[in-house]
């Protein structure tokens, strides 16, 4: 071959393959590029930052921040064990929103988990990690409600069928294990709750059943005043291992105590 002709040649063929190599690269980039941003759209965090759910009065409010921007839904689930039985019992008003929240007004007796489903528009779905409604620690809820703090709302909700049947030198006092606090809320205090089977049934004063629990699980547990409908007098049975242990009554004011 002669030189002169495999040269130029070679030259030429340098040239169209840059040219070639720059649009090459140029598509490759701008694929990268869309792709990239498909990828970021479509990333999703384990987890959201900052979920909480805190006691309130009659209530349990749930916060939180989110960053996703493309959610067509976000509902609000609710179980007693957080593991299984989660059940919807909302959706936020504005899943796009970056802090939101809600509220939980019928709370259920016992402890109550929380978790959020949230469906993107693209048909993807997560959930939430799973929280535990703690108490507000903004109100002190740690103060037992006695006579001398109820007795004029007492009086102002008892009938007078009631307080004819009540001697004026009986004073009330609150129980050691079931008792309201400053917050309004229903406290169940039974420490041996891991080593004994309680269980606790509610009742209305005319004797009509509320509710019971069929198993204390725990040595503490906070029920939320909204359970119970309305405020006034209540009476409750506790029962151990089947055979009764109390008894009593107790009182869930209208409003609460700071």
């Amino acid at each position: 071959m002669n030189g002169s002709v495999f040269l130029p040649s070679l030259r030429a063929y340098g040239i169209i393959s840059m040219k070639q190599l720059v649009r090459i690269s140029f598509v490759i980039g701008i694929f990268l590029l869309t792709a990239f941003a498909g990828k970021a759209q479509d990333f999703i965090p384990p987890v959201l930052p900052n979920f909480s759910a805190s006691i309130k009065t009659g209530k349990i409010e749930l916060d939180w921040i989110s960053g996703f921007t493309q959610v067509k839904e976000m509902s609000i689930q609710r179980s007693l064990d957080s593991v299984l039985n989660f059940n919807t019992i909302g959706y936020a008003n504005a899943p796009t929103d970056t802090r939101n929240k809600y509220l939980d007004n019928k709370p259920l007796p016992g402890s109550n988990y929380y978790r959020l489903f949230i469906l993107f528009t693209n048909g993807r779905f997560m959930y939430s990690k799973t929280v535990l409604a703690l108490s507000d620690s903004s109100i002190h809820a740690d103060q037992k409600l006695q006579y001398a703090d109820i007795k004029d709302a007492a009086k102002g909700l008892r009938s007078k069928e009631q307080e004819n049947k009540e001697p004026e030198k009986v004073i009330w006092h609150p129980s050691n294990y079931i008792y309201t606090t400053a917050d309004g809320n229903v406290n169940i205090k039974l420490p041996e709750a891991l080593q004994k089977k309680y269980s606790v049934k509610f009742y209305e004063t005319n004797g009509a059943f509320l509710f019971d629990i069929d198993r204390v699980k725990a040595p503490f547990l906070i029920l939320e005043k909204a359970i119970f409908l309305h405020a006034g007098w209540f009476n409750f049975e506790i029962f151990e291992d089947g055979k009764l242990k109390e008894k009593w009554n107790m009182f869930i004011p209208l409003n609460y105590k700071m």
